[in-house]
């Protein structure tokens, strides 16, 4: 250090935009043109803080934006700090800023890894195959960030392509879409094997368009579109599609991404069929050990194996349960090792079987082309195919057993379940996360907010119709809630919404135009039960929940009156709200029945209201009435006349009186 800066001892302070609040760094020199706030930094010769690399240890602490880095360099050069003063804090940003940006990648790369992991721990319950499926393009669209994900598979007995699952898909005819080989973007990649991307998708002549493609693809809106291939082995079975209604560049991390779904779907493909491949193979086995009576043993063990492996996936066994299964059908020694002789575990890798070493057989475990290790048969040289593909079956086995238990160690630690979920369940209830996660969402819990409760009213042909219209909703749903700024989550056989309420709008309109919305979008009736306005949800997350019940009471009272396909609030049933609201909100009830007579007489010294209630007691006879209230019959006619201006002219018709007279009653009880 010069003596220069040995011997300065004043410091000017500048300040960065969205600085944190306190935070200070001593510069040395007068402060930076146009500062202001509380956030300074400090690059002047004597730096109490300790270095040119303070200020910018700070920004890293707090997670500044890239914009602030530059701050303590301007703030300098505005002071005139030595040239070699300046140069070291361009060099402490540059390297702060690589700091920052491997940081960024890495937690996108452990969102990554999560995500994959938690899809390879579905596999390892692999129950339903279309709930896997669906995982997989769902964590696919929202790690890429784009508006639609899609997965197509091949059909070989019919020879084209047809779509299997699809997320953030609002187009019916885009969902129902089949396809010739060789059609389309798809048909590109199924053709080379390879992944390909169109930033515009109907200016790209690299692949063959069709009227019955461009249409699905034009109803959809749909602009960049990314395809990767899902393969078993060397052969294409499907496309995993990741698309964008907007033109966008697919960065070579995010088709690697993708590439990596892929890998998972095949495999859950392909175990799904090897499950079923599993339960042919012991009914074939069963059939031959009538006919060949020497392969009785073979057929013995390999129906055992079957049904071990069968039932370690199921309950999701050990990789020893697998082993011990094993040895003990193969009558041998079976270990699961990461290390095994190279050749023949990339050989295993490369050809998907079971290879001989020597007097041992090693069968690579693998899974989305990560090597995980290998099953190894110690000193049995002599190995017939069945017993062979038993080995190979268990490494399958083995392998995602392998993925579970690590995936399901990172599930442990992670949040479980959406924001919405969280907020019905009350699982998270500090509102400083809840508002960040909220922002990420684009949704903010501070604003008033309708609790809606959706279901479909249409009659299902099949539980398969009917789960694919569920689908549909949620789907519909949940592409509502993200251009509302809302969240969205399946719930109870049906959907529930949180949606903002927008200035001069109503719960009632809110669930009316939710109705209409998803009934058109499913091609079905959806009926919409609506809560009361709901506010401070980051603070009281409790009150979700209790709104959600009175949407759903409101659904169930529309669909008791028939009105199937509508959409309704408490407020819309009268008194009978008053049974349907959560809160029990008997003054909006009175405010809303006889607020403008309440008020007239509190404005004007009137007496309205003590007349409504005579007239009623006396049994609607105006006669009567004067003689209650000691006042001539025009002035009783006159008071009516001017309820009637401010309730409206049906006032006196039976449902109005009914309301009316509840009102009154509930008036005086609450003084």
């Amino acid at each position: 250090m010069s003596s220069d800066h040995a011997q300065s001892t004043e410091h000017a302070t500048g300040t960065v935009p969205g600085g944190g609040a306190g935070t200070s760094y001593s510069t040395g020199g007068g402060p930076l043109p146009g500062g202001g706030g509380e956030t300074s930094y400090s690059t002047g010769p004597v730096v109490a803080s300790g270095g040119a690399e303070t200020p910018f240890l700070e920004l890293l602490a707090r997670g500044a934006s890239a914009d602030a880095y530059e701050q303590p360099v301007l703030l300098a050069r505005a002071e005139g700090q030595p040239a070699e003063r300046i140069a070291a804090l361009e060099s402490a940003k540059l390297l702060a800023l690589r700091v920052r940006s491997e940081l960024e990648g890495r937690r996108r790369r452990e969102a990554e890894l999560s995500a994959l992991f938690e899809t390879a721990h579905d596999l390892a319950g692999l129950r339903d195959l279309d709930s896997v499926l669906q995982a997989i393009v769902q964590r696919a669209r929202s790690l890429l960030g784009t508006d639609v994900a899609y997965l197509s598979l091949n059909d070989p007995k019919r020879g084209d392509t047809y779509m299997r699952v699809t997320e953030g898909s609002v187009a019916a005819r885009f969902q129902q879409l089949r396809l010739g080989m060789g059609e389309g973007l798809g048909g590109l990649v199924a053709q080379t094997a390879r992944p390909y991307v169109t930033d515009d998708y109907f200016k790209d002549d690299r692949f063959r368009h069709t009227a019955s493609i461009d249409s699905g693809v034009r109803d959809e809106g749909l602009v960049a579109i990314c395809g990767v291939p899902l393969m078993l082995g060397h052969t294409v079975i499907g496309v995993l599609f990741a698309a964008d209604r907007r033109a966008r560049v697919f960065e070579r991390e995010q088709i690697a991404l993708l590439g990596s779904f892929a890998a998972l779907a095949a495999a859950a493909i392909d175990t799904a069929n090897l499950l079923t491949e599993t339960r042919s193979a012991l009914a074939d086995l069963e059939r031959a050990n009538e006919i060949i009576g020497d392969r009785s043993g073979v057929i013995e063990r390999a129906s055992d194996v079957h049904d071990r492996l069968a039932e370690l996936v199921l309950r999701g066994g050990g990789v020893h349960d697998v082993a011990a299964a094993v040895s003990e059908v193969l009558d041998g020694t079976v270990e699961f090792t990461e290390t095994a002789p190279t050749d023949a575990l990339e050989t295993s890798r490369a050809e998907g079987h079971a290879v001989r070493h020597q007097d041992d057989w090693i069968a690579a475990v693998a899974a989305g082309g990560e090597l995980l290790g290998a099953l190894v048969l110690h000193g049995h040289p002599g190995l017939d195919p069945v017993d062979q593909r038993t080995l190979e079956r268990a490494a399958m086995v083995t392998s995602l057993l392998l993925l579970a238990r690590r995936s399901a160690a990172e599930a442990e630690q992670r949040v479980r379940g959406e924001l919405l979920d969280d907020l019905l369940t009350g699982r998270d209830r500090d509102p400083r996360l809840l508002r960040e996660r909220a922002a990420r969402l684009d949704a903010d819990l501070d604003a008033t907010h309708v609790v809606l409760a959706a279901r479909l009213d249409g009659q299902a042909a099949g539980a398969d119709e009917e789960a694919a219209a569920r689908r549909r909703l949620w789907s519909a749903a949940s592409h509502l809630a993200a251009t509302r700024h809302g969240l969205a989550a399946a719930r109870d056989g049906g959907t529930v919404l949180l949606l903002p309420l927008k200035p001069g709008d109503s719960a009632t309109a809110v669930a009316r135009r939710t109705a209409h919305h998803l009934g058109s979008a499913v091609h079905e009736p959806v009926t919409v039960g609506a809560s009361a306005p709901v506010e401070n949800l980051a603070t009281r997350p409790e009150t979700v929940a209790a709104a959600y019940e009175e949407g759903r009471r409101c659904l169930d009272a529309l669909r008791l009156f028939g009105r199937r396909g509508d959409g309704a609030a408490a407020e819309d049933f009268g008194f009978v709200g008053l049974l349907l609201a959560g809160d029990r909100d008997i003054t909006g009830f009175v405010d809303r029945t006889i607020g403008p007579v309440v008020d007239y007489d509190a404005r004007r010294g009137t007496d309205l209201v003590r007349t409504l209630d005579a007239y009623f007691a006396s049994g609607m006879s105006p006669a009567r009435t004067k003689d209650d209230l000691h006042v001539h019959v025009n002035t009783v006619a006159q008071r009516l006349e001017r309820v009637g201006r401010l309730l409206g002219e049906d006032w006196q018709s039976p449902e109005r009186v009914l309301q009316i007279q509840l009102a009154l009653r509930l008036h005086r009880l609450t003084g």
